[in-house]
């Protein structure tokens, strides 16, 4: 049962981090364009929109998924450390709040995935806001 456990933890945690990863490049990535781009050169405010909101649902989507990915890690670890117990057919109260313990750190990777994921976002939504705005002043309506 012990393999399962660290199964699960390597598992749980490489998608977390690869989440973080991907969600913080596309950021980078979303912020260098934001900071190099031109509204002048755009003739259509839809070719703008376009160019500005490449990207933004995969941060949306890590940072709304990511809690769910940790969560699940947590049933996953708690299902083990009740299996555990119930084939030991014995409770000992260490192990149990070991497991659980251990269960729980999932969700938290997983918030600590989200929470950046949304600021970032919700950055990268205002920004993409106010080149749209610098567009319309000068292009008109």
């Amino acid at each position: 049962m012990e393999q399962y456990k660290d199964f699960l933890d390597i598992a749980i945690f490489a998608i977390l981090g690869l989440m973080s990863i991907v969600s913080i490049g596309v950021g980078i990535e979303r912020i260098l364009v934001y900071k190099s781009i031109d509204v002048e050169v755009y003739t259509h405010q839809k070719e703008l929109e376009i160019e500005l909101g490449n990207n933004l649902t995969i941060i949306s989507t890590i940072a709304s998924n990511a809690p769910y990915v940790g969560l699940l890690g947590t049933v996953f670890g708690i299902i083990l450390t009740f299996y555990t117990i119930g084939s030991n057919g014995m409770a000992d109260s260490n192990a149990i709040m070991m497991g659980l313990a251990l269960a729980l750190k999932a969700t938290a990777f997983g918030l600590l995935v989200a929470i950046p994921s949304i600021v970032f976002h919700n950055y990268l939504v205002r920004k993409m806001e106010v080149l749209m705005m610098r567009w319309e002043i000068r292009h008109g309506d």
